[in-house]
């Protein structure tokens, strides 16, 4: 496992580097979107209307913040259950997203377009909404505001820490994790529960 700095956007070089396991620490913008924003994207996608933002080598963050208490940028910003999400990610990922960030496991049909598309699945820590609101150094609604926590968001992040669950070769750690735990149940333990994630 290795540790590394990563600054966005994504760039194919890096994410051909990465495998899962790593630990990374994400600098850079990206996005934040959950289920209600997805939904409006694909009706968008749908009815052949242009989305309003460009998912061209971006990064999702599948996370819905609890509003900002006073001075600060951001409330909580812990992860979402990304398999919400799995029935719009593969069309997403066809249109250029690179890289998503939530929390759990994904469907054989995400992680085969990762593969295909050749991109990236991290994992943030769950439970530890208001440590990773720390990373945050900014934050603006660039469209859906309606949605209100749902909307989506642009967030500028600093050292975010990640794990790499689904790399682009389609190596899956909560798989190899569960390998490991059954040929060595004496171990420390199923890495899902160990990580939160």
């Amino acid at each position: 496992m290795q540790e590394i700095k990563i600054r966005l956007p994504l760039r194919d070089e890096v994410i051909e580097k990465l495998r899962a396991g790593d630990y990374v620490y994400l600098k850079g913008d990206l996005y934040v979107a959950r289920d209600a924003a997805h939904k409006r994207l694909m009706d968008l996608i749908k009815a052949g209307k242009k989305l309003p933002i460009s998912l061209e080598g971006e990064t999702i963050y599948y996370m819905g913040p609890s509003p900002a208490r006073e001075g600060q940028i951001i409330g909580s910003a812990g992860p979402t259950t990304a398999s919400r999400m799995d029935k719009y990610t593969p069309t997403l990922l066809d249109l250029g997203l690179k890289g998503m960030v939530g929390k759990g496991k994904r469907s054989q049909e995400v992680l085969d377009t990762i593969v295909r598309d050749h991109a990236i699945y991290f994992a943030a820590v769950g439970g530890a909404g208001a440590l990773l609101s720390k990373c945050i150094r900014k934050s603006e609604i660039v469209c859906y505001e309606d949605l209100g926590a749902e909307a989506i968001r642009r967030i500028t992040v600093e050292a975010l820490p990640l794990v790499v669950l689904i790399d682009c070769k389609g190596n899956n750690l909560y798989e190899a994790a569960s390998r490991e735990y059954a040929d060595n149940p004496g171990g420390t333990g199923d890495v899902g529960s160990e990580f939160g994630i």
